[in-house]
């Protein structure tokens, strides 16, 4: 099992302690395969794990927006106004967290244990001081956060009462994030898979207990959801660091407790481009939001609309987030191990698979639409704006799959600044010109936004795949 092959550093020189080889086997894989089987079935065992993980993601999302549908278009809009601001604030996070990921798995593919250890820790302890500082401004000035990123004045107040609560959950959900990507590195991402199980089922649980109540228990009503999405967090940090605990991740919990500013300005030289694109899309997914609450009396519906239409919507993105993932580690270990064939093959094989899937799935999703959103809410008017969201991007979600997929490859890869100005062009340059000129200049209302998000989307897939096609990314050094 742990021989080599032709060309390549022994697989046993990857990790030769004997409780390393579940969480290494799709390194080990990947060592070992020559033929296109092989190729597969490195991409399926670190693909199908990812995929149960971003269905529990999907059935929270839901939970949180029917919770909140119960009771009304009000609290819909502010769970989803307030989900793109507390996406803003873990920003540095999955930076971090990309960053880590890069430079963990080209260590594996070096059979560089040492070094791949030494990033973790650092990244673990960076990531916490970071979201402990971020955890201030969100408890103690909500409000203004709240009036300067544009909410109706309808919400405010549940959002200012539903960001205090999230902030608090900063620093675990910071450790969480990086933790799993620590995990997701080495091949082993069966303990993220466990992890984000228990944290699905918690925030799950926690959306109709604490909302609506349960036998003599009345519910807390719409700050209940706030309350389980950050008990979860929680909940998911002191597991994961329960998982350190176990074979040869105890090394994580040696010396040296400090911060190494080298080992940071490494990971930060490859996660800054991300924390910029993640800024820059956040940022402009909260001045989208400001443009559909300058629609006039068409607002209310148009946010709540989005909301639940994102929330149908992620049933595409999951296939496309787990071969994104799939191909960030593969690409990152080939490149390691001297490969750089394998890794564009791959990266060309599961963006196939990314498109085959996500077309299949947005036909059924186009065909049902108005099926679909009678699930989240019984406002005809929400209803009929939210079928329409749905048959708008569904025509496009082919090309968001070649962004994902071929994006993470080049992430993996280290090539974190191509993504970034590609992505930042999309939003900035196509999607919010449009959205505002279509949507408030022609006075097209939502449809105007609609028409302009998925015109970005056909851009940013194009201009993805040329990039990877370029085949710059191969030549990137990490060190």
């Amino acid at each position: 099992m742990f021989g080599a092959a032709a060309g390549m550093k022994p697989a046993g020189d990857i990790i030769v302690h004997k409780t390393a080889k579940r969480e290494c086997v799709a390194t080990v894989q990947m060592q070992l395969a020559g033929k296109e089987e092989g190729l597969w079935e490195s991409i399926w065992d670190l693909s199908w794990p990812m995929l149960i993980i971003m269905i529990f993601n999907f059935f929270v999302g839901l939970a949180d927006i029917y919770v909140a549908g119960l009771i009304g278009p009000a609290v819909q809009a502010a769970v989803g106004f307030i989900t793109q601001i507390y996406f803003f604030v873990i920003i540095l996070a999955n930076a971090i967290s990309i960053g880590t990921l890069a430079l963990v798995a080209r260590a594996i593919g070096e059979g560089n244990r040492a070094k791949a250890m030494s990033i973790a820790r650092q990244s673990l302890l960076f990531s916490l001081l970071v979201g402990c500082c971020l955890t201030l401004p969100g408890v103690l000035f909500p409000g203004e956060i709240i009036a300067l990123a544009g909410f109706p004045e309808e919400i405010r107040e549940i959002a200012v009462r539903f960001l205090q609560i999230f902030s608090l959950a900063l620093g675990p959900n910071y450790i969480l994030i990086i933790s799993n990507a620590v995990f997701r590195a080495v091949g082993d991402v069966k303990k993220p898979l466990y992890t984000m199980s228990f944290v699905s089922l918690i925030n799950i649980l926690g959306d109709f207990v604490l909302v609506v109540g349960i036998a003599s228990y009345p519910g807390m009503g719409y700050i209940g959801i706030a309350i389980a999405t950050a008990s979860s967090v929680f909940a998911g940090m002191v597991i994961n660091l329960l998982l350190f605990t176990l074979g040869w991740w105890q090394g994580i919990y040696h010396r040296p407790y400090s911060l190494s500013f080298g080992e940071v300005r490494r990971i930060i030289r490859v996660g800054w481009p991300a924390a910029m694109l993640q800024i820059a899309w956040s940022a402009g997914y909260i001045l989208l939001y400001n443009i559909l609450g300058r629609l006039g009396d068409r607002s209310i519906i148009a946010i709540a609309s989005i909301t639940n239409g994102l929330r149908i919507e992620a049933i595409v993105f999951l296939p496309a987030f787990a071969l994104n993932m799939a191909a960030s580690v593969l690409i990152g270990q080939s490149l390691g191990s001297g490969n750089p064939g394998r890794a564009e093959a791959l990266g060309w094989k599961i963006a196939k698979a990314g498109v085959w899937i996500t077309g299949v799935m947005s036909l059924v999703i186009f065909a049902t639409a108005d099926r679909l959103a009678s699930g989240l809410t019984t406002n005809p008017a929400v209803l009929a704006e939210t079928a329409r969201y749905l048959r708008f991007n569904m025509t496009v979600e082919p090309f968001m799959a070649l962004s994902m997929v071929l994006g993470g490859g080049l992430q993996g890869a280290g090539d974190t600044r191509g993504t970034m100005w590609i992505i930042i062009a999309s939003m900035w340059f196509i999607r919010l010109p449009l959205a505002y000129y279509l949507g408030i200049g022609l006075d097209y209302g939502p449809a105007g936004v609609w028409t302009a998000m998925i015109s970005s989307m056909v851009f940013q897939g194009v201009f993805m795949t040329l990039r990877f096609r370029g085949g710059r990314w191969k030549e990137i050094q990490l060190d």
